[in-house]
């Protein structure tokens, strides 16, 4: 493929009126076609007189590269108007001596190009092209350059597949290597400019160098030139993913990788190398060496069919369509019957060019665009039923109820982030970060690993504005370098942000895990997150399994953002959340008999933590014990250094009878003696 800089935008396909006429008859209203085309997902953007010519601008969806040709939009018409579709046999007459004989493909990276077809002619003249190939690339604004680059640029708006001809004389030991760049090599391509080629990108070489960008982009020291006389045709297959990848990289697109990004059809490689190659011969003269100079893996010849029952149509559309009507539109549109129709389906094999039908509903939605949108009554009566809200939907429906009930907004954020902000909190240190090389968003182009860094960018622009103690939340995705397929790779996570304190969010937060099931038992342990204050950081734990971390951000990280005031934060893993969920309400009956609640003092060693107190008290309370609540701590000299007093307030109660304060003094001795002998605590 070879367009010089000022050809057309790439984002449209522009067919010309002219041209079409070669491949199906063109009877029809120049308006009734656009509409047609634009009731099947061709949508119209324009209509131009070029020289007499008619430039028909439509714009295909990605799903739809088939139709970045002309055959393929000639295809579309066939079967909308039931004309009969003329596509070229391309059968060039070739010499019998072996492509082989004089050239080499070799391809070292099969996942970057599965296939590469080469094809050589000698003694080809070069000139330019004919009018009427100039006239026809003119209506669709691509100029002419001569003959051979002509018919390269035609054949690939012909039928959606890119080529390049290179001048064989040029290519050392006239041969092709299909592989990565070497480290430092650099290539400068056709439109005069040197491209520094990454290790990850595919290039084409010859026995020495790089002499083409794979998809996107010839080299300049290998064009056809006024001198050429012997070609070198390529017709290659290339990932899409890596074209896709690589134009972003170079910030070079071409229509080429327009094409190759959506996938060609790797069916049809061979036919548009014949196809160029026989038009080289009538337009340029010479001698085409026989068969093709062929490397990699050939395409699979057939697919798995498509089973369609034929109830399902007026199921979905609400119109009934007959079964022979269904089978002649889907086989008019290239799919094969496999076998006849049994028990009320029929199974159908979607040709190579259309790989977007893999699924009944994808045939349902073929037979109906082209049976015709417009023929639906608007008032049909489509059967329907409601969904039902998943698992998931439920539990982040709690989530979302428990937060804003507790006073906290919930933000929406990106996930990209810079590589600072990604240093504003690292709980998963020992992943390493992930870049997206993205050509809009060259400074932010780290994708999170954690919420909490956008949620403080959020809380230093409210505060920018005179909002002070935003408290947000925020429920969405973290993206994790891991091994392909693992479903961990990118976690739910809910991130919290406040200005309050580490208690106050702890309560918020087992709050959300009772809101989900109430029998649930949250636990926290300290944890050593560089970005916490030191003492004030913990991993929060849900039966056990860990939930997340709750803390309070250090100084040094809140200056970095110039936040006012103190921030706690914490990040929880929803997947932790739905595992213990249980959002079927169960009864239970009132109490009946009040409850007897009593305060105790503790003077306990710094290191004894709330959760090993509370643990003990569960432990020896008995059964008339109800709830263990946290009442406050205390440190400074009137006890002492490393020391702290917890307040506890324990409540009891019978649902038999009213309990007596014997039965109470009872338990709180039980939990006095065990929290001396096991904490070494005393009564304060």
């Amino acid at each position: 493929m070879d367009l010089r800089p000022g050809g057309p935008k790439f984002e449209l396909m522009i067919v010309s009126w002219d041209w079409l006429k070669q491949y199906v008859q063109l009877e029809m209203p120049l308006e009734e076609l656009t509409e047609r085309l634009t009731m099947t997902g061709l949508n119209l953007d324009g209509v131009a007189d070029v020289d007499g010519d008619i430039a028909i601008d439509l714009e295909v969806t990605s799903n739809r590269p088939d139709c970045l040709g002309h055959i393929g939009v000639a295809r579309e018409i066939s079967v909308l108007f039931h004309r009969e579709l003329k596509i070229p046999l391309a059968h060039p007459q070739s010499i019998g001596q072996a492509t082989s004989d004089v050239t080499s493909v070799q391809i070292e990276c099969e996942d970057l190009c599965p296939r590469y077809f080469a094809r050589v002619i000698r003694g080809a003249k070069i000139g330019p092209s004919p009018d009427w190939m100039q006239r026809r690339l003119k209506t669709l604004g691509i100029g002419a350059i001569n003959n051979i680059v002509d018919i390269t640029n035609y054949v690939l708006f012909e039928c959606g597949q890119p080529l390049h001809a290179f001048d064989l004389d040029k290519l050392n030991d006239q041969r092709i290597v299909v592989r990565r760049p070497r480290d430092g090599e650099t290539l400068v391509a056709i439109n005069h400019t040197r491209y520094q080629l990454p290790r990850e990108i595919c290039v084409i070489a010859d026995a020495g160098r790089a002499v083409a960008i794979g998809g996107i982009m010839g080299g300049l020291d290998t064009e056809i030139s006024d001198r050429t006389t012997n070609v070198l045709i390529e017709a290659a297959d290339f990932s899409p993913v890596a074209i896709r990848s690589t134009a972003r990289k170079l910030n070079l697109n071409s229509p080429s990788s327009h094409r190759f990004e959506r996938g060609i059809d790797a069916c049809w490689l061979d036919w548009s190398s014949r196809r160029c190659c026989e038009l080289i011969l009538e337009l340029a003269g010479g001698e085409l060496l026989d068969e093709a100079a062929f490397s990699g893996t050939l395409p699979a010849d057939s697919r798995v069919p498509v089973t369609l029952r034929f109830n399902q149509i007026p199921r979905i559309l609400g119109i009934d369509i007959t079964p022979s009507d269904t089978i002649d539109i889907l086989t008019n549109l290239g799919l094969k019957q496999d076998g006849e129709p049994e028990n009320g389906a029929c199974r159908f094999e979607p040709p190579s060019w259309r790989r977007d039908l893999m699924r009944e509903s994808d045939l349902i939605e073929e037979v109906a665009r082209i049976h015709g949108y417009e023929k639906i009554p608007e008032d049909v009566n489509v059967p329907l039923q409601l969904s039902e809200k998943t698992h998931h939907d439920r539990v982040v429906e709690r989530v979302r109820d428990a937060l804003i009930g507790a006073g906290i907004f919930e933000a929406i954020t990106l996930s990209f982030i810079s590589e600072d902000e990604f240093e504003l909190f690292t709980p998963r240190h020992d992943f390493p970060m992930l870049r997206v090389d993205h050509s809009s968003r060259r400074h932010e182009n780290i994708v999170r690993q954690s919420l909490i860094p956008s949620l403080l960018k959020c809380r230093r622009e409210n505060e920018r504005r005179g909002s002070f103690d935003a408290q947000l939340f925020e429920i969405s995705n973290v993206f994790l370098a891991t091994e392909p397929g693992n479903s961990h790779a990118e976690p739910t996570m809910i991130g919290i942000i406040s200005g309050n304190s580490f208690g106050d969010i702890k309560g918020v937060i087992e709050t959300l895990a009772y809101s989900v099931n109430h029998s649930v038992s949250l636990t926290v342990r300290p944890c050593g997150i560089p970005q916490f204050v030191p003492g004030r950081g913990a991993e929060v734990f849900l039966d056990g399994i860990c939930w997340g971390w709750l803390g309070e951000i250090s100084r040094d990280v809140s200056d970095k953002l110039d936040l006012r005031d103190a921030v706690v934060v914490a990040e929880l893993d929803l997947s932790v959340l739905k595992a213990v969920a249980n959002l079927t309400p169960t009864y239970s009956e009132r109490p009946r008999f009040p409850a007897v609640a009593r305060d105790l003092n503790f003077l306990l060693d710094e290191d004894v933590t709330w959760q090993q107190l509370e643990s003990v008290v569960h432990d020896v309370a008995g059964p008339l014990l109800e709830s263990v609540s946290f009442g406050g701590q205390f440190r400074g000299k009137q006890i002492g250094s490393h020391k702290k007093s917890y307040v506890i307030t324990i409540n009891y109660r019978s649902r038999e009878r009213t309990l007596t304060n014997e039965e109470v003094e009872q338990s709180q001795k039980s939990v006095i003696q065990a929290c001396e002998n096991k904490l070494g605590a005393s009564l304060h």
